[in-house]
Parts: C-alpha cells; structure tokens; sequence
C-alpha cells in the first residue's frame, strides 16, 4: 500500500455517539461515516481524542472499528488511534484493528504518562513494530504533554517504512518546514489543528485530519480544496467564516462544542460521556452565538466551481 493511498485529502476524526443511555450508537455512527464519505472525504480516523476514546472499554472501541469497516467496505479506510494507558494495551489495539480490518493507524502516546524520549520512543516503536499497517505519527504536545521533535519523528521514520505519515498538532506550522528539511517528502504531513488548516497546506500539508469536519462535511472539504488548489487567497472567504467555528476545536472542552455544532446543525447529538458534561450557562450561550453566526450566514462561495470550467 502506498502511502498516498490513504493519507491525503480530508479524513474526520470522527466524534463517538451516543445513544440516550449513555450507550454507543452503532447505527448512528456507521451514517455518519457514510455520509462523511459522501461529501468527499478520503477515509475515518476513530477512536482519537475527539472520539472521547479515554471513556470508552477496549471492547466498546473494537465494536466501533468493526462497525466502521462494515459500514464503509472498500468505500475509504479506517485509521483508529492507537492510545492506552499501557503499551501492551495499544499494542494489544493495534494487533485487533488489523485483524478487523483497520488499514492504518494512527499512533499516539500513551494516556496519562509522559516523560523523556527514550520511554515514549519505546512505547511507539513497539506499537509500529507488531504491524505492517501503515502508520501515522501524532504529534500533540499541548493535549499529551509529549512533544515529538522533528528529528524524533525523522528517526522512527528511518527506522520504520510503515511510518508514512506526522499529524502535526503543535501549533507551530514551522514543523512542517523543519520535518521537509530532514525528510524531504519521505512522510506525508497532515494538519491536525481545524485552525491552521490554510496555514499548514501552504508549508507543505497534503492531509487534514478533520473535527468541525463531523458538523460541515462539505465546507470542510471545499475548504481543503480551495486552499491546495488556490492558496490562501482562493480560501480566505470561507476560511474567514469558517474561522470562529474551527477555533473551537483547539479548546479543552472542544468535544463538548463539536458535538454542540453537530446538533445545531442536524448532522448528530451533543450527547458526551462523563466526566465530559454538555455546556451550560454563558459558556453556552457564547457558543450558540458563534455557531448561529455561521449558520446564518453562510458563504456563497460555496456554490461555486472549485476551478472554472472554460
């Protein structure tokens, strides 16, 4: 499998819901990976932080990676996080999303635990080392507290072909310039912050993995597109509109707010599990004005042709 094959384009890190029970809503879940599909993205990231992957048991995860491969067949892959508390945990996730039939990986630190790059370096490399499934590095300090330097990363990628591609969560898009000095075009580069996507497509991205994608699937998309086909001046309209909602994913109660979107927006429920509780009071309220905002004024570069036909 190359690596272009399943790491570019716009690839949701799809939200985990739940039914009024506090249970996962398997039918739900299996739409609203279709319906990401069919608004052009290129495959589904589940189980990661906004997948609110740290409430859920390692059979409830297994019971979403099935769900998802069944839903989508051969429409587009499923690319699970691979995160525990331990490292036989997320080596034991990684064998079981192959064998249901996952076709990447993205690979995160463990939960909880961080400290030097001789352990985390460790705990990665025995991860990639029990699959031959392509594998994506993620990168994000501020929510885990490990900080993968470039030439941390350029080192497994020397050491493993099946590292392909860096989800880079930093917030400093100078990464992507520093991985393609070390690198070249050895990893493919995806944003993994919803408000640095021009950004980080105009230092070299040819991926984003997606959150306010799970709300505005279509936008989503036609944004990458304007933005890898027409740089920052074919995107700033809607990246402008689109802004205060993408902001909303680099937020500590980002889960909260993207499913809140999904509601607003008929495309999902803003049901989470606890300990995450859903918004109230003027937390709320400054929400709902942000996403009443954009949901009444839409752009209308939306209805036109990505590139013009004569």
């Amino acid at each position: 499998m190359s690596k272009t094959s399943i790491w570019r384009g716009v690839i949701p890190a799809i939200t985990t819901p739940f039914t009024g029970d506090g249970q996962v809503d398997h039918a739900f879940l299996a739409g609203h990976a279709n319906c990401m599909i069919d608004a052009g993205c290129t495959g589904i990231v589940a189980l990661g932080s906004l997948g609110e992957t740290a409430t859920l048991s390692f059979e409830e995860k297994l019971a979403i990676l099935r769900t998802l491969v069944q839903a989508l067949g051969d429409r587009a892959p499923v690319i699970p996080g691979i995160a525990a508390l331990s490292t036989a945990e997320a080596v034991r996730l990684a064998r079981e999303a192959k064998a249901i039939g996952c076709r990447g990986l993205m690979v995160l630190p463990p939960y909880v635990y961080s400290t030097d790059w001789r352990e985390m370096s460790a705990h990665l490399r025995a991860v990639i080392e029990t699959t031959d499934l392509p594998c994506m590095i993620y990168n994000n300090p501020i929510a885990y507290k490990t900080d993968f330097s470039p030439a941390q990363i350029a080192e497994l990628a020397h050491a493993y072909p099946n590292v392909q591609a860096v989800k880079e969560s930093s917030g400093d898009v100078r990464r992507f310039a520093a991985l393609r000095s070390i690198l070249g075009d050895r990893l493919e580069l995806l944003v993994g912050m919803d408000d640095a996507l021009v950004e980080g497509v105009a230092m070299g991205a040819t991926g984003w993995i997606a959150g306010l994608v799970n709300a505005y699937p279509k936008e989503s998309v036609k944004l990458f597109d304007l933005a890898r086909e027409g740089g920052a001046e074919a995107a700033a309209e809607l990246y402008a509109w689109f802004l205060p909602l993408l902001r909303l994913d680099t937020v500590p109660k980002f889960v909260q707010l993207i499913k809140l979107v999904q509601e607003k927006v008929g495309m999902g429920s803003e049901r989470v599990r606890a300990p995450r509780l859903t918004l109230e009071g003027a937390e709320r309220a400054e929400a709902l004005k942000a996403i009443e905002h954009a949901i009444a004024t839409l752009p209308e570069i939306l209805t036109w042709p990505l590139t013009n036909p004569s």
